[in-house]
């Protein structure tokens, strides 16, 4: 059974944004659209037809500098993130937001960097190497 090997390029990763250009640049490559700024893109790409995974094949996925991804995606990035969602409340639900955002300061809740590995993870045909 053939592996695909897709690499992720982590030093490219300082904020949401350079993460989504990372993500298209892997993943799209050779499409002539790219992914919007959206978790639930993310999820869809990876479960494959679009872009460079073809539907539930195998996948070796290696994250380079992986903790620089980490701290670039942490805890101050993802309080950013949702504040800026905050200001959309007929676009976001301001009730969830405020408690992700409190779970947060309490040391509880999951950063963006966390709830993109759960989408990895929830992807099986994907094993995620750390490098």
């Amino acid at each position: 059974m053939h592996i695909k090997n897709i690499d992720i390029q982590g030093r490219h990763i300082h904020d949401i944004p350079s993460f989504y250009e990372e993500i298209n640049r892997v993943f799209m490559a050779g499409e002539d659209w790219k992914i919007g700024e959206s978790l639930d893109a993310l999820d869809d790409i990876l479960y494959g037809g679009t872009g460079k995974i073809s539907g539930n094949e195998p996948v070796k996925l290696t994250w380079y500098d992986f903790d620089k991804s980490r701290l670039a995606l942490g805890m101050d990035t993802t309080v950013t993130w949702y504040r800026e969602k905050l200001r959309y409340p007929e676009k976001f639900n301001s009730t969830l937001i405020r408690e992700r955002l409190t779970a947060l300061e309490n040391g509880q809740g999951q950063t963006f960097f966390d709830i993109v590995m759960e989408i990895i993870a929830s992807h099986t045909n994907i094993m995620l190497h750390k490098h």
